[in-house]
């Protein structure tokens, strides 16, 4: 298989590199100065094809890979002057070739027959998307991977330049805002015209140039000219066979967009694990909120009580049923106002099996040491039905004025029932239920008073209603002693034990932002904010017995009451000055915190003030390079969860209890961030470090029995603070125009403090000795990946992976090839092949696992036809399970999982293009 991999690259190389010149040269006005990034065509006069192009560094040079003894016509062009156009016939050797550009504009009419692969204007780079792609392309996320400086991860995230791609614009319309998954999962390829990247954006204009919007990116789908004012889009629908039983699939879409307004409207029901969005992707969907207060040096963050319902990510399930439908819309009233919104409904049936092999070393205090080990088989069945809304309103009456309104509500009817079969315990049934329901609302205004003067107003309001449900069936409760008002019913008699809990938030983020230009280069930013939240807390703990009856538990230590209020009011003062290539932006806030919560029949408050300092610079070293340095000292508050101090069930074998009298934890985080991206020879490069350290971090007072636990919060002494570094980098370059390689490199470092506490022959964990307990762990990661883009020969991408996990007990390696096959023949079949091997194995060898996965497909389209069969084969190999490795910072627990998923089946389907 090695050997016909690299005789298959060697045979492509050859046929791209043989008998190439090169052919380089200087663009220059006419007083000799090198204009940057100007356009160069070389187009075949015998195939009228474009086999090169260029654009210029700074100083004005270009290199353009030529075939020998050929004729070409070269175009030069640059805006503001006029186009360049010669004929030139190359030889054997090497050219360089100056050329010099007048200005004016084009004197005379010029046919447009080949268009730029990439151009920039500013801040924004354009691609041309036919000029990327090879026919085997059908969706949106096919044609991403294939741009210089642009990755698509495996759950559909673009990042560009290393950042993550915030949001996805159709025509300047909002694709599903706050994802860029289902963008990329379902935008037809064959209606792209342009790909336009936004880099430093925000749609707000009056604070342009006021923030620092670096890390700031969107993407801007520009339609060909044949999908404006029409419907578009595909209806499809497959079936087929499995292993065990029939596979089917269907999945319409519909899109039509006009200036005035806009409709995109997504079904897929199917039964191969194709989930266009996982229960993962549902409870990150921001909907495009950004987080307002990140300025403000203080984190609050409402923590969720989903009861670690297990989310699926792709399709690592033994079996999925997914109903998905979503609509999205935009309307223009007119010029200055845009009413737009999205509705998803997403519902899962999933069957879920999994292997854990868990170890444990635990140093005991005497010296000894004890050996947990435990071997685990969960049998899980589940029902979501899940649904967003989300509404927006946009006037902008002048360039003076914006006024923005948000809402997004999110709402899910969530059930799962496990059983569960222990080499430690006996077989546990455990169930958990819940329907959350959130509305989240944001309204802002923007005015420009004059080039002096700027105000902003935005304010966010959170009302979250969450109530999970869980029930364990287990043959002994072992926190049974803890819970007073329990009744033991003796040998044989199972314990069924079941609590609710009842969590409701209320939260306003205010924030009033004054900016005043001292000159140009210079402005100060005065911050008025406040965060405002309320929460209440109710839990409580039922007993079902033997006879059928409910034994409630009344004592104070198992049922929850709280109310808690969370305040911070706050001043901050930011100056941002240019001075020659570089930036600066520091600054400070000042806080006063006050909280209060109640339960128990008491009231606890806590009153204080702190000053928060961060700082922001840049150095533009070069056009498309830059050095980025933050840093920033937060405050970090904890919620109502950790607080109530009653016992809640984390699981059946994981009891908690809050602490009323924690206290917040203090941050510093430094960043540095390096970045570089060459359009003269597509070279992209960006590496990043950062540093935080935490002080008095709220962490848990663990005693662990066996794989039981029973824990609290706590606030760890300033002695003993967590850290963790984390550095990454990135080189990818596009060359030759065919080629697209990428190498990243990954480092993290943390170290965590815990609270062990020791068995002394109570259970209760307060009046047990404990000790700090210090972990590091270490973790490597590089990527490697090369592909090919050819019009008419076969194109490989070929990956390979490569991570290391080393903590205190073990070190764990994953490597990962991957190689991916596209081939377009015959003006009508396309085919498609990815192949992709896992290796785990650690250290102490007792743990080697391998397997692999392929998929294939063959599509078969006539030029300009509408109809499309497809047949695709999905785990080819019939592999039965895929393995993960995870490590607990708590007690270093690490384990070992095996994911059974589905079995090998093959899908033929019919898709009708309008």
């Amino acid at each position: 298989m090695k050997k016909i991999v690299l005789l298959l690259i060697m045979t492509l190389s050859t046929s791209a590199f043989s008998q190439n010149i090169r052919f380089e040269g200087t663009v220059k006005d006419t007083t000799g100065v090198g204009l940057e990034m100007a356009n160069i065509m070389a187009i075949n006069q015998q195939t009228k094809a474009m086999d090169a192009y260029a654009i210029t560094n700074e100083t004005g040079k270009f290199i353009l890979n030529l075939k020998a003894n050929t004729a070409y016509t070269l175009k030069v062009s640059y805006i503001g002057f006029q186009t360049f156009e010669k004929a030139v016939t190359t030889q054997t050797t090497n050219i360089n070739y100056p050329v010099v550009l007048k200005e004016g504009t084009q004197l005379r009419e010029v046919e447009v027959v080949h268009v730029m692969p990439v151009t920039v204007s500013g801040d924004t780079i354009i691609y041309n998307s036919d000029s990327f792609t090879n026919g085997t392309e059908r969706k949106l996320e096919d044609v991403l991977k294939k741009l210089p400086g642009v990755e698509v991860n495996k759950d559909g995230e673009i990042e560009v330049e290393g950042k993550k791609v915030q949001k996805v614009m159709v025509e300047g319309k909002d694709f599903f805002d706050g994802d860029t998954k289902l963008a990329t999962k379902n935008i037809p390829a064959d209606a792209l015209d342009k790909i336009q990247v936004l880099r430093n954006y925000n749609e707000v204009s009056n604070l342009k140039g006021l923030e620092n919007n670096e890390e700031s990116i969107a993407i801007n789908i520009k339609l060909k000219e044949g999908k404006k004012n029409f419907w578009f889009g595909d209806m499809s629908a497959g079936i087929g066979v499995g292993m065990e039983d029939t596979r089917f699939i269907v999945n319409p879409k519909l899109f039509f967009y006009s200036p005035k307004y806009s409709l995109n409207v997504i079904a897929n029901v199917n039964n191969i694990g194709e989930l266009p969005l996982t229960a993962q992707d549902y409870f990150k969907f921001t909907g495009g909120f950004k987080n307002m207060m990140r300025k403000g040096g203080s984190s609050f963050n409402v923590t969720s009580n989903d009861l670690g319902i297990i989310g699926l990510r792709n399709n690592q399930a033994a079996n999925i049923e997914t109903t998905f439908g979503a609509a999205n819309f935009s309307f223009n009233p007119s010029k200055a106002w845009t009413l737009s919104g999205f509705g998803i409904l997403l519902g899962n049936k999933t069957e879920i099996e999994n292997r854990t092999i868990s170890n444990r070393i635990d140093n005991l205090p005497d010296g000894s040491t004890e050996t947990i080990s435990e071997t685990r088989d969960d049998f899980t069945k589940q029902d979501s039905k899940q649904v967003l809304f989300k509404l927006s309103s946009s006037y902008v009456p002048s360039v003076k004025a914006h006024f923005d309104y948000d809402a997004l509500v999110k709402f899910s009817d969530q059930k799962e029932n496990t059983s569960v079969f222990s080499s430690l315990l006996s077989d546990i049934y455990t169930g958990k239920g819940q329907n959350p329901f959130s509305i989240n609302q944001n309204l802002n205004y923007y005015y420009t008073l004059n080039e002096k003067h700027v105000f902003a107003f935005e304010m966010q309001h959170l009302y979250q209603n969450e109530d999970p449900f869980y029930n364990a069936n287990l043959e002994t409760l072992p926190f049974a002693p803890l819970l007073t008002g329990y009744v033991n019913e003796g040998v044989g008699v199972r314990d069924d034990i079941t609590q609710n809990r009842f969590v409701q938030t209320n939260k306003v983020d205010t924030k009033f932002d004054y900016y005043y230009m001292l000159t140009p280069k210079s402005n100060i930013n005065l911050t008025l904010g406040n965060t405002y939240s309320y929460q209440n807390f109710d839990s409580s703990i039922f007993q079902i017995l033997n006879n059928g009856t409910q034994n409630t538990l009344t004592d104070a230590t198992t049922f929850n009451n709280v109310n808690y209020a969370f305040n911070d009011v706050f001043l901050g003062v930011h100056y941002k000055f240019l001075l020659g290539k570089f930036t600066f932006n520091p600054g400070f806030s000042v806080h006063q915190y006050n909280t209060r919560d109640e339960q128990l029949g008491t009231s606890h408050r806590l009153n204080f003030n702190r000053i928060l300092p961060d700082v922001y610079a840049l150095w533009q070293i070069k056009k498309s390079e830059t050095l980025t340095y933050n840093y920033s000292l937060s405050n970090n508050f904890t919620d109502i969860n950790r607080l109530a101090q009653g016992y809640v069930f984390s699981n059946y074998n994981s009891l908690f209890s809050g602490n009323r009298f924690l206290q917040n934890s203090t941050s510093q985080v430094h960043s540095l961030r390096y970045f570089k991206y060459n359009m003269f020879n597509f070279e992209n490069i960006f590496a990043n470090i950062t540093y935080t350290r935490q002080l008095e971090a709220v962490k848990n007072r663990a005693l662990l029995l066996g794989v039981n636990q029973i824990s609290s919060s706590v606030n760890i002494n300033s002695d003993f603070p967590d850290e963790t570094l984390s550095a990454s980098g990135n080189y990818g370059r596009s060359f030759a125009r065919y080629y697209k390689a990428n190498f990243r490199a990954g480092f993290n470092w943390s170290k965590n403090n815990n609270i062990r506490v020791y068995p002394d022959g109570d259970t209760d964990p307060n009046n047990n000795p404990s000790e700090i307990q210090t972990i590091e762990s270490y973790s490597q990661s590089y990527s490697l990946s090369f592909s090919t883009n050819y019009k008419t020969l076969p194109n490989l991408s070929l990956g390979y992976n490569f991570s290391i996990n080393d903590n205190f007990s073990d070190i764990i390696y994953v490597d990962s090839p991957t190689l991916t096959l596209e081939y377009f023949f015959l003006d009508a079949f396309s085919f498609v092949s990815e192949y992709s091997y896992f290796h785990n194995r650690n250290k102490t060898k007792t743990i080697d696992s391998e397997y692999d996965f392929l998929t294939a497909s063959l599509m078969y389209q006539k030029k300009n036809s509408k109809w499309e069969w497809k047949l695709s084969g999905t785990n080819l190999l019939d592999t039965k399970s895929l393995d993960t490795n995870s490590f607990s910072q708590l007690g270093g627990t690490s384990s070992f999982s095996s994911y059974r998923v589905q079995p090998r089946f093959v899908i033929l389907s019919l898709k009708y293009t309008l």
